[in-house]
């Protein structure tokens, strides 16, 4: 009986031990995500539940205007901010990595966006683009351009680029507003404190042997660097993309900090998903349809994770 009970308690307690953030995690995110889900076939308001409607939310979703113009936003924000999130962290890592005067101060620096709060680097940054006066259009000026409206244009930047052409592209080839293109910097300059020190420790984890038996060989600094550093950096160049991505879909704060009035922008150019999913639930009380868009931007997260999976993590090398 004795040695029963001791059983029953090596392979009980250690649940014990984790049920605490078990509950935690279940109460702050198993639960709202199916809460969600459910809520997603109702007409639900902050009143409460009306009734069951099906699918009704799915085909408003799939016929509204104003949806599919923030999926489209968000879709350039993606493409503009995980590419560059990665490029530049990687290339600030191989630098610090380097003989460097004073690395550990440089690291410092990179570093402090990550814990500076999205509020406060949002107002910073308004004001640096600030069309009237602000110190990025008077650096503009002194090269002889002419001051941009930044935050406040809707124009695409391919426009913006080709009309000296004569070349006036339309739609989607008109590329994103320049008003999201500044969400895109301030977004990657955000990230790249963090990202670099994910790459520093990747680097720092590559045995110096590799490198030695490279210059045996006669390779060089790109040559070791495209066989050496950049296979054996794969992993974590793969976790950066996946969440990179991840957090690039459900960017907020800076969309709602600047250039939230009167709802997304310059005719809501940087209307991004999740501001569009805010507005729907908390300026329109429409829970219902909120809910849906949530859902469907899980469903995109979660096919995108699993394809970068599939294929890009084919290709991570571990030693």
């Amino acid at each position: 009986m004795r040695s029963r009970v001791k059983r029953w308690t090596r392979s009980v307690a250690p649940l014990l031990y984790i049920l605490p953030a078990l509950a935690v995690v279940a109460v702050f995110r198993i639960v709202p995500i199916l809460s969600s889900f459910a809520v997603s076939f109702t007409r639900y308001d902050i009143g409460g539940l009306h009734r069951i409607s099906g699918l009704e939310n799915y085909a408003r979703m799939l016929g509204d205007p104003r949806f599919w113009s923030s999926a489209l936003n968000t879709v350039y924000f993606v493409l503009g901010v995980v590419p560059a999130g990665i490029v530049i962290p990687l290339a600030l890592a191989m630098l610090l990595r380097g003989k460097l005067a004073g690395k550990s101060f440089y690291r410092t620096i990179y570093f402090l966006p990550v814990v500076t709060s999205a509020v406060a680097v949002s107002v910073v940054w308004t004001w640096l683009f600030n069309p009237e006066g602000g110190p990025i259009n008077s650096v503009l000026m002194l090269f002889g351009a002419g001051p941009l409206m930044w935050l406040r244009e809707p124009r695409g930047v391919f426009d913006m680029l080709l009309s000296p052409l004569g070349v006036h592209p339309s739609g989607m080839l008109a590329g994103p507003s320049l008003a999201l293109v500044a969400l895109m910097i301030v977004s990657v300059w955000k990230s790249i404190g963090y990202n670099t020190v994910l790459f520093l420790a990747g680097l720092e984890n590559i045995p110096g042997e590799y490198y030695e038996a490279a210059r045996m060989d006669g390779a060089g600094g790109w040559s070791s660097f495209r066989h050496v550093t950049w296979p054996l950096l794969s992993p974590t160049t793969y976790y950066v993309l996946v969440m990179s991505t991840i957090t690039s879909f459900q960017t907020f704060a800076l969309v709602y900090v600047m250039t939230a009035p009167p709802g997304g922008g310059p005719l809501g150019t940087t209307n991004l998903l999740v501001f569009y999913l805010y507005q729907k639930a908390f300026d329109r009380f429409d829970i219902g349809y909120a809910s849906a868009i949530s859902v469907f931007l899980f469903a995109i997260l979660l096919g995108l994770t699993v394809l970068q999976r599939r294929f890009a993590g084919r290709k991570v090398v571990y030693e």
